[in-house]
């Protein structure tokens, strides 16, 4: 399989997320070391996640993410009941109207 270009956006989202994970990983008072530890990855995989790196697994932000407290967040990220794109396209095929069906059958 070929590799893309990140666009703009995505690199941006990605670098925020690297740094809420460190963010969020000092407000704990936690050294990269220990998360790393605790999370079960090495310290350069996890230095690169708070770099926004792109190409680490999403498996290892889980773990991260586990290990934070902050699992659920992951877990409910695109919520299909939250998805308004998705309900505003399902609500368009809508039919206008909905009409009974015939009875084929005698009592």
């Amino acid at each position: 399989m070929g590799s893309f270009p990140l666009g703009v956006p995505v690199l941006r989202a990605l670098t925020k997320l690297g740094r809420d994970v460190s963010l969020a990983r000092r407000r704990r008072r936690l050294t990269q070391e220990s998360l790393a530890e605790r999370a079960g990855l090495g310290l350069n995989t996890l230095r690169r996640l708070e770099k926004g790196d792109p190409g680490v697994a999403l498996e290892n932000l889980a773990r991260v993410l586990h290990v934070l407290g902050e699992v659920e967040r992951l877990a409910g990220l695109l919520d299909t009941g939250t998805d308004e794109i998705g309900l505003v396209l399902m609500d368009e095929r809508l039919p206008k109207r909905v009409r009974a069906r015939k009875s084929t059958g005698a009592l």
